[in-house]
């Protein structure tokens, strides 16, 4: 038995190192082929076009220019796109979350679109809380965003991500666990079968004699002394009474906490072309403009991060549903969210050093 639980700790320590290693890898070849620097200067020099397209555009909007508001709300929505299609935005989070968690198509969608709206929302009121109550700058509250926020969301990212890795990592030690107690709750049925199977070989007449003596009754423990050994039970085996939730109810809790710690983790950092947007239209006299500007931009974050959730939930399906019915299915669940868990917290915390 020890050495049967040993090798199975064993199956699970290199399961978790070869997660770990693929992760590793994989960072390691994008950061050498110097993908995240190029996925940066992409991404800024479209941000720097979209800002001057809105300065441009803000400019016709004060001057009264006939299409200007719409034209502005354009260039708004695509500098929004350029600022979701960079590195270290909320893409990272819901696509590592979407690979890692069973979490519906369509919920995990609608994080995607309240994390971007709900990113909006602080830009608006930590731009009027700091011009209007605290009397800052424009370079104060970009200040802010830049030596504070920024790097105070990329943590919270990289906490996100390492929380997912201790999920994981728990799931595949239970994964280690029942493996091998399913096993050995199928090797002691075996035995017992087969001693009853002997015994019946030598007591043969007895056992038929045994219907015509109400003998049922007393096989009757026999059948039910099956019902402790399967450890799924909804109530305890001694007293028949739940001592906790149901597994749906925890699902439950647990989606809705998950959600609300998405959003908080992406929303904590206002873009900072919103930032940009807000600060002028309220210099220029045209507020309500920059407030409906910073939901468009919103909405096209909104655009990429709503497509990488629907990419995860695919590629997580697809992953699952090709190991259906083999012994690796119950190993990919935790491996899954392990693996992206530790992308995650990896990428965020070399962000937020950067940052720093």
């Amino acid at each position: 038995m020890h050495e049967v639980t040993t090798g199975r700790g064993l199956s699970t320590r290199l399961a978790l190192a070869a997660v770990v290693l693929a992760v590793v890898l994989a960072l390691a070849a994008l950061w050498a082929l110097d993908g995240f620097d190029a996925m940066a200067r992409a991404a800024t020099a479209g941000q720097r076009w979209a800002q001057n397209e809105m300065a441009g555009g803000l400019r016709a909007l004060k001057g009264g220019e006939a299409g200007a508001f719409w034209a502005l709300m354009g260039v708004a929505f695509g500098y929004g796109v350029f600022h979701a299609a960079g590195p270290g935005h909320g893409k990272m989070l819901i696509g590592g979350y979407g690979l890692a968690a069973a979490v519906p198509v369509r919920r995990l969608v609608v994080i995607a679109l309240a994390s971007s709206l709900a990113q909006a929302t602080t830009a608006v009121a930590l731009v009027y809380a700091g011009v209007l109550a605290l009397g800052w700058t424009r370079q104060q509250v970009v200040g802010l965003t830049d030596d504070t926020l920024a790097p105070l969301g990329h943590l919270a990212v990289a906490a996100v991500g390492i929380w997912l890795v201790l999920r994981g990592a728990r799931g595949l030690r239970r994964w280690g666990r029942a493996g091998w107690g399913a096993r050995d709750h199928a090797g002691h049925e075996h035995a017992a079968h087969d001693q009853a199977h002997h015994g019946h070989g030598h007591h043969e007449h007895a056992h038929h004699d045994h219907p015509h003596h109400g003998a049922p009754a007393a096989a009757a423990p026999a059948h039910s002394g099956h019902g402790p050994l399967h450890p799924h039970a909804p109530v305890c085996e001694t007293c028949g009474h739940a001592h906790g939730p149901s597994l749906e109810q925890v699902a439950e809790v647990r989606s809705l906490r998950d959600a609300l710690v998405l959003i908080a983790g992406i929303a904590v950092r206002p873009c900072s072309g919103a930032l940009f947007l807000l600060i002028l239209t309220w210099q220029m006299g045209v507020a309500g403009a920059g407030i409906v500007g910073t939901y468009v931009m919103g909405l096209g974050t909104a655009l990429v991060t709503v497509g990488v959730a629907l990419l995860a939930g695919g590629m997580r399906a697809g992953t699952l549903a090709s190991l259906a019915g083999t012994r690796g299915f119950a190993l990919a669940v935790p491996a899954l969210e392990l693996g992206a868990g530790l992308a995650v917290a990896l990428i965020a915390g070399g962000l937020a050093l950067a940052a720093l």
